[in-house]
């Protein structure tokens, strides 16, 4: 091998090499990005309005919490058995006492309102907070006490069915009530047959019908007593001085009361009781039958046929059966009892129900027949 080839291949500077390996590549120059002018500002509105927001929100939270701010409002609420939170709260709502009810019921956990509200009948207000909401539904609070049931009885109910409505309601049983009905003796009431003993009927028309307060599975010749004593409040002095002048009886009075309610329209008492009247003191058009179909109805115990009017045989059959009915036939209210002793002066011996729902009254069987044959 030549010393001149020699030389060319291997004439290099290693120091410069080391450095030139050594040395990084060059890296790229990034331009920094430009800031948006008033980006600072949109951000600050940001924070203010999140702020407002959420203040607002907090301020109407604590409205509804405490009570502030709230129109004024009073409303009965009833919690009945097995009503929980939820329920409640629905019922606070519909009565406009809060706002959130999501709110309440956080509130109502949290105070372990489901240990605390009890059934009952309250009256609560938009005065109230929370925490006082919770604490006056409290069965020592309720407006109407626990076990106790509000049942109003219409005018024109007979016995049994008064005592199916109390079955109903939760008092006790019609067959307890029906029991004490016919053997219990009621002597704290003189207008009561304690004597013949046997059948509920001694009790028709004196079970006064109104809105009463019975307790839950009460005694059921405590809850007949609550409406015997209803009928002796209603039977004062006046009353029964009136009674008196009538010439006729209190069981012949209540009677003729209980006849009037079942056939009156409501806004023709005193010319029923008139027509009444005329047919049991003259012969006249109707030889003394009173032709009621509701004793005919209560006879039977069911809606009437063409062939009961003759084939039932029955005192309470008035088409077969001069005079009143042996009992009441249903219990009327007051402004019957009142109509059955101030009856209005008439020649009516006839009624009919009219097209548009009133009755129409009769002097004759003619003038009878021709209203018939017009409605």
């Amino acid at each position: 091998m030549s010393e001149r080839k020699n030389s060319g291949t291997t004439s290099w500077d290693a120091a410069q090499v080391r450095r030139e390996t050594s040395r990084k590549p060059e890296e790229k120059k990034v331009k920094p990005k430009k800031k948006r002018r008033g980006g600072w500002l949109l951000y600050l509105l940001g924070v203010l309005v999140s702020s407002a927001l959420l203040a607002g929100i907090g301020w109407l939270m604590v409205n509804d919490v405490c009570a502030l701010n709230k129109e004024p409002l009073t409303a009965t609420v009833v919690v009945e058995k097995g009503d929980g939170v939820g329920v409640v709260t629905d019922k606070l709502k519909d009565a406009g006492l809060i706002n959130s009810k999501l709110l309440f019921r956080i509130f109502g956990i949290v105070f372990d309102a489901g240990d605390t509200i009890t059934p009952g009948t309250y009256e609560l207000n938009t005065d109230m907070d929370f925490r006082c909401l919770i604490q006056s539904m409290q069965s020592s609070l309720s407006i109407t006490p626990v076990g106790v049931v509000t049942v109003t009885i219409p005018e024109g109910y007979n016995a049994k069915q008064i005592f199916k409505l109390l079955e109903e309601k939760g008092v006790c049983s019609a067959a307890d009530l029906e029991e004490a009905a016919k053997n219990y003796e009621f002597t704290e009431f003189d207008f009561v047959d304690n004597e013949n003993l046997g059948d509920i009927t001694r009790l028709e028309g004196y079970l006064a019908p109104d809105t009463y307060e019975f307790f839950e599975d009460e005694a059921p010749e405590k809850a007949i007593s609550r409406l015997l004593r209803n009928f002796d409040f209603w039977m004062n002095d006046d009353m029964m001085a009136a009674v008196e002048k009538s010439g006729r009886s209190l069981q012949e009075i209540v009677t003729i009361a209980s006849l009037i309610e079942k056939e009156t329209d409501g806004t023709d008492r005193e010319k029923i009781a008139s027509v009444i009247y005329n047919r049991l003191n003259y012969a006249a058009e109707t030889a003394y039958f009173l032709q009621i179909d509701a004793a005919l109805v209560y006879a039977a115990g069911r809606e009437i046929t063409v062939d009961d009017y003759q084939t039932l045989d029955s005192p309470y059959n008035l088409y077969r059966h001069q005079g009143l009915p042996p009992t009441a036939i249903a219990n009327p209210g007051l402004a019957s009892l009142k109509a059955a002793l101030n009856p209005a002066s008439t020649n009516f011996y006839f009624y009919a129900l009219g097209k548009d729902g009133l009755h129409i009254f009769s002097r004759t069987l003619a003038e009878h027949n021709r209203v018939l044959a017009n409605n």
